[in-house]
């Protein structure tokens, strides 16, 4: 099953409880929680608040993206009994395998996310443990960009060591996807598709959705 997560970065932040809700009666499946701290990524978005403000508003699953320094210092604020995945970026993790291991600690599933430049070998020795991995098909910071295509590559070959080396593991990708390019993306291997300027920003939120969905066999 493909599972679709609009990205909230896109929302409009005066009605955020709107978005969500048009999301879910369109049958999305989780809630992209993208969260940048201005130093690992130039942008600053938004913290735990915002995310726990839709708390018991939805029944939604948050997915969280964490692109900030020094993650560990922050994972306690993002678990909360709808917290399905928190993801932190490989390139900001000193020690890898122990902040995968306090993720799940806390009844939360693990995920690991790769810039457009990061090799896969860099999962070498901890993707046994994950049990997500996000591959960026942009540069981390800002919505709206390009798809970089190098991404479908990359997607293959993570399919590939899943099958060898974690068959439960999901393979997510986050960064330019539209209608255009997400039959490609998931007929790579991507099973959670995540989306923002093209669900939130292009005409009617709910319509987009169920176009995402329709375009990945979901109905």
């Amino acid at each position: 099953m493909i599972r679709l997560a609009p990205s909230i970065l896109s929302a409009d932040f005066s009605r955020l409880g709107d978005s969500v809700a048009m999301i879910e009666r369109a049958g999305a499946h989780l809630i992209h929680v993208d969260v940048m701290d201005g130093h690992f990524v130039p942008n600053i978005s938004f913290g735990a608040a915002v995310m726990k403000s839709l708390s018991g508003k939805t029944t939604l699953p948050f997915d969280v993206h964490l692109m900030i320094e020094d993650p560990d210092r922050y994972l306690e604020d993002f678990v909360t009994e709808q917290t399905e995945y928190i993801t932190v970026h490989q390139e900001a993790c000193v020690h890898l395998n122990r902040t995968i291991q306090h993720i799940k600690s806390m009844g939360v599933k693990a995920g690991v996310a790769l810039n457009p430049a990061t090799s896969l070998s860099t999962l070498d020795f901890s993707i046994e443990d994950a049990d997500m991995v996000l591959v960026m098909s942009v540069n981390p910071g800002f919505g709206g960009q390009k798809f970089i295509p190098s991404a479908i590559e990359k997607v293959k070959e993570l399919r590939t060591l899943k099958m060898e080396r974690n068959p439960r593991l999901k393979i997510e990708i986050d960064g330019g996807i539209n209608l255009d390019n997400v039959k490609t993306v998931t007929d790579a291997g991507v099973e959670i598709v995540v989306a923002g300027s093209s669900v939130f920003g292009a005409g009617d939120v709910e319509r987009n959705v169920r176009e995402f969905l329709a375009k990945t066999g979901q109905k």
